[in-house]
């Protein structure tokens, strides 16, 4: 009798941990994220690399980040326009049109000016269209088809089709997509993601929810914050969520060890 009460117990134990561990994983849909949260205007972010913790900060930018409720052919949508600055040119201009309920994308253009190469000091500009309304993608003047074989514009399709008939988010968004999910500690996103008009494919990325921290603003404002957390090989991301506002407050990621990569969200926009 003693011995089957401990089977039975077991049993239930490693039930229950199974269904605990169900219940820790989230995957985001349309179901279960709030686009409400979003702050219609503008947000700006400083953004830097130091080559260790105690170096100078390098390649610093400014990324304006402006959201604002609109119609697109009829349907509710966020509009979200990034212009993002280095230290003498804007280089990056994005406008990303979602749905406003689900934040599926609809619309997604985006333009860069880079360097040719590491060791070249000229630009080169390129730019890409991604309409999911009328599932078409066009770079640089020159829409896409199954047809193309150039390297760049062909990843860009096979990234495009990778993501066809699912629900995904807007991967050139996540200062925007964070602040939408059901925060509670020790939970694990698994997000869609696809990061339109690049060489990057769709795919499912977590991130987990490792605990809670305080950042003092201005005036010794004390910030309640999520540690949202992200780790691959060699790279680790700690977002900060502000718990009042669902914002992104600050970002710290790390590099294989050696390089640091840095978001801090300005307190004023002007």
């Amino acid at each position: 009798m003693r011995y089957s009460l401990l089977i039975a117990l077991c049993i239930f134990c490693t039930s229950f941990a199974a269904n605990a561990q169900k219940t820790d994983t989230v995957f985001i849909s349309e179901k279960n994220i709030n686009p409400k949260v979003l702050r219609e205007g503008t947000h700006r972010y400083l953004v830097y690399f130091k080559m260790n913790k105690d170096s100078v900060r390098t390649q610093t930018q400014f990324w304006t980040r402006t959201i604002k409720k609109t119609d697109y052919n009829g349907v509710p949508a966020i509009e979200i326009d990034q212009v993002w600055e280095d230290k003498d040119s804007i280089m990056h201009i994005v406008k990303s049109v979602s749905d406003a309920k689900t934040m599926k994308p609809l619309y997604h253009r985006t333009w860069w000016k880079r360097q040719a190469s590491r060791t070249s000091t000229a630009k080169v500009v390129s730019l890409t269209i991604v309409d999911f309304i009328n599932k078409t993608v066009e770079y640089n003047g020159h829409k896409l088809s199954d047809t193309d074989t150039e390297n760049q514009a062909k990843t860009i399709w096979e990234g495009y089709k990778s993501s066809l008939d699912k629900f995904f988010l807007n991967w050139h968004l996540d200062l925007e997509t964070f602040p939408l999910l059901p925060y509670k500690n020790g939970v694990t996103f698994v997000v869609p993601f696809y990061d339109p008009g690049t060489a990057s494919k769709y795919q499912k990325v977590a991130y987990t929810v490792s605990g809670s921290a305080q950042l003092i603003g201005y005036d010794d404002q004390k910030i309640d914050c999520w540690l949202l957390t992200h780790e691959t090989k060699g790279n680790k991301e700690v977002f900060w969520i502000s718990k009042k506002t669902n914002e992104v407050l600050k970002l710290e990621q790390e590099i294989n060890g050696k390089l640091y990569r840095y978001k801090i969200k300005l307190g004023f926009s002007n």
